[in-house]
């Protein structure tokens, strides 16, 4: 059984300026406090790497591997972060007409492992995908 965090906002601006950011690995500093020092290739297979910083739990790096992109739509990376503990972690953008978009970040648990941990850190991870899609909704309207 897979769980999931997701927090979607209402964002004023085009899918292009949403991608420009999303795209922009080392901008990501500016707009989210969680996921930083970003950098890698957004491809099929591509690697992304960056610093992981969650409250209450120690600052780690993570390597990711691209397993969806769509230009102006998504963004999808993988992580086996041990036995039994796989994420899946995305950016979704749709846009509703030119200028208005919803915006999902999000981050998919697997394992048993993983369950445990969405389960012990829920409360936690919330407020941290809160924090990434205001910031990059703050970031695309300004």
């Amino acid at each position: 059984m897979d769980t999931r965090i997701e927090k979607r906002v209402g964002v004023q601006a085009t899918s292009d300026r949403i991608w420009e950011l999303i795209s922009d690995l080392p901008s990501w500093n500016r707009w989210n406090p969680h996921e930083t020092d970003v950098s890698g290739t957004i491809a099929f297979g591509g690697v992304l790497n960056m610093t992981e910083r969650l409250p209450g739990l120690p600052e780690r790096q993570v390597q990711g591997r691209v397993g969806e992109w769509q230009p102006r739509a998504q963004l999808v990376w993988a992580e086996k972060r041990c036995f039994l503990f796989n994420t899946v972690r995305y950016f979704e953008i749709e846009e509703l007409e030119k200028g208005s978009c919803i915006v999902a970040s999000g981050l998919i648990f697997s394992g048993l492992r993983g369950e445990m941990f969405h389960d012990k850190h829920r409360n936690a991870l919330r407020r941290v995908h809160e924090a990434i899609a205001e910031g990059l909704r703050r970031a695309a309207e300004a």
